[in-house]
């Protein structure tokens, strides 16, 4: 479509009129002059009728025009939600509008204070930091009052005569005006132009205001835009470290809602259970942990009820594709920030290979002394020992042998542990260290790893144990099954240590006073405690004693001293 035939706008229509009242107008001017006085004024009278009309014409165009640019301005600073690109939209048609040099917006900030938030120029660029200068008592009179200042020529303006700023700066043409939202200052917006008087007047205080009003609205609306951006990348943060802190805690982290729906499932969860998140997200708890539902069930309302939490709650069960297993349970009310109960919170441990592991340390302690388990490093394990000065102890059961021709395999074992859980509670009350059990016998020693000034009459004491010990289980089995014993102590030297192979390890000790214990023991009689010599001389202030003959023992040149331990002094 040529210019020719394209229909005019209502703009284009003002201007053609506009500019055809101004044609006859001048067509007038020149016809009065040449015509005589009385039609000279009629036509006088007709030409400033059409001048008053030129006039509205332009106000009416400049008005429309305004408000086209208000409408055009309206929709660019709400087409961007980021605070900054709309800042600088708004001064870029602000200074386009006022015809202004420069064009500054102030906001308040977390202080409540207003500061430049952004400064542009006629050439639409952004104005230098050493030129961020504005009239400080124009721009504090806004904000006091919160009415629109203009002035034409701030150097002669009566109401700023004397301020520095205003002389400082050379500032002439001066506009300023409030930004409120709902009636509430947030900012100010100024415009000013250094070099010339008579920039603005009323018509473009009134345009900023209604540009102001819209303005307002778009810089709230991205700063709440901003602060819900900041809001959602802070609880996105968040939720990514709860992820990850869920996500690492060994523990199993299960909730639920107030129907028993599980609502979350963490990684250790999934483990334990043996199921991926899609099975266990969504689906009741009662057949997520079918299992142990009977028994956790009670424990469940209890939570509701009493709104209270519940603490270690094990329960052990067979679980499908693992067996026997042992889980720990701790249960507390899921609140939210009402402190309203939600539903369950559940945390689930696996206690399974704890139990095990507790169970065979149980049994390993039951057969070595827990002062040498203390002294072992399962990590640094080496073959080889060290030498210590102990007080080795041997105490067996007399008559042994011919008793077991006598009795069941199984009766056998269980009188046979009777004794032996006899010597080696003496041996452990005392903190004696157990090397071992060797059929009806057993060997201990003490002062070695734990040192033990007292050794020798801990071992003497242990020996005086075993016998009441002894003469306790007399009263408590029959007849047939009082069986004597006999016990031996030396103190000397010897090497402590772990003996055998990296497969097979044993931890005792090894010398020649060992040895002799073992053989003063043989050579003991019924319920009876040999002392050699050089273990006497540590304990002869505290144990009674009486001579036994010397004895010869096998691989000693000369007859070995020893004493008969009655009591204790």
């Amino acid at each position: 479509m040529d210019e020719q035939t394209r229909p005019s706008t209502i703009p284009d229509q003002l201007i053609t009129l506009s500019k055809q009242a101004g044609k006859v107008r001048a067509e007038l001017e020149a016809a009065r002059l040449k015509l005589p006085k009385n039609t000279g004024d009629d036509l006088r009278n007709l030409e400033v009728t059409l001048g008053q009309i030129s006039e509205r014409l332009e106000l009416f165009l400049r008005e429309h025009n305004n408000l086209q640019a208000l409408a055009n301005i309206g929709q660019v600073i709400n087409s961007s939600l980021e605070i900054d690109e709309v800042l600088t939209i708004v001064m870029d048609n602000i200074v386009r509008l006022t015809k202004a040099e420069r064009g500054f917006l102030m906001l308040r900030d977390e202080k409540g204070e207003m500061v430049i938030r952004t400064g542009r120029n006629w050439e639409m660029e952004s104005v230098n930091s050493s030129e961020l200068t504005v009239s400080r008592s124009v721009v504090g009179r806004v904000i006091q009052t919160g009415e629109s200042i203009v002035t034409t020529n701030a150097q002669e303006d009566q109401r700023f005569v004397g301020q520095e700023s205003i002389v400082a700066f050379n500032l002439r043409s001066i506009l300023c005006v409030p930004l409120k939202v709902k009636n509430e200052l947030i900012g100010v917006i100024y415009a000013d132009n250094r070099i010339r008087a008579g920039i603005f007047a009323d018509a473009e205080r009134n345009l900023l205001e209604a540009f102001a009003n819209q303005a307002a609205v778009a810089i709230e609306n991205a700063r709440l835009f901003s602060s819900l951006k900041q809001t959602l990348e802070e609880v996105t943060e968040l939720k990514n470290m709860m992820d990850n802190i869920f996500a690492s805690i060994t523990s199993g982290v299960i909730t639920t809602d107030i129907q028993d729906q599980i609502t979350l499932a963490n990684s250790a969860a999934e483990r334990i259970l043996g199921c991926a998140s899609s099975d266990i997200v969504g689906h009741s708890l009662s057949e997520t942990l079918a299992s142990v539902s009977l028994e956790l069930q009670p424990h469940l309302a209890e939570v509701r009820q009493a709104d209270k939490a519940i603490s270690d709650l094990e329960i052990s069960h067979h679980f499908p594709n693992r067996g026997s297993v042992n889980w720990r349970f701790n249960l507390s009310p899921l609140k939210d920030a009402g402190q309203k109960t939600q539903g369950i919170a559940i945390v689930l441990d696996d206690l399974t290979e704890r139990k095990k592991l507790e169970a065979q340390r149980r049994l390993f302690e039951r057969m070595v002394s827990p002062a040498v388990i203390e002294q072992l490093d399962p990590n640094s394990l080496q073959l080889g020992g060290k030498r210590a000065t102990i007080t080795a102890l041997f105490a067996d059961i007399r008559g042994f042998t011919s008793f077991s021709e006598k009795q069941e395999a199984e009766q056998l074992v269980k009188i046979l542990n009777r004794y032996l859980a006899a010597m080696a509670e003496a041996v452990l009350a005392h903190e004696g260290t157990i090397d071992k059990f060797m059929g009806d016998a057993i060997m201990a020693w003490f002062n070695a790893p734990v040192p033990q000034p007292d050794h020798t009459l801990r071992a003497v004491k242990t020996a005086l144990m075993i016998r009441e010990s002894v003469e306790k289980l007399y009263k408590e089995l029959p007849p047939e099954f009082h069986l004597a014993f006999g016990a031996g102590i030396h103190c000397g030297d010897a090497v402590l240590g772990l003996i055998g192979t990296e497969k097979r390890l044993e931890y005792t000790a090894i010398s020649d006073a060992v040895n002799t214990a073992k053989r003063i023991q043989e050579n003991s009689a019924r319920n009876q405690i040999l002392l050699s010599r050089d273990a006497f001389e540590h304990v002869s202030a505290e144990v009674e004693v009486k001579p036994h003959a010397d004895m010869s023992l096998k691989g000693k040149t000369q007859p070995l001293t020893v004493f008969e331990v009655l009591g204790l002094k």
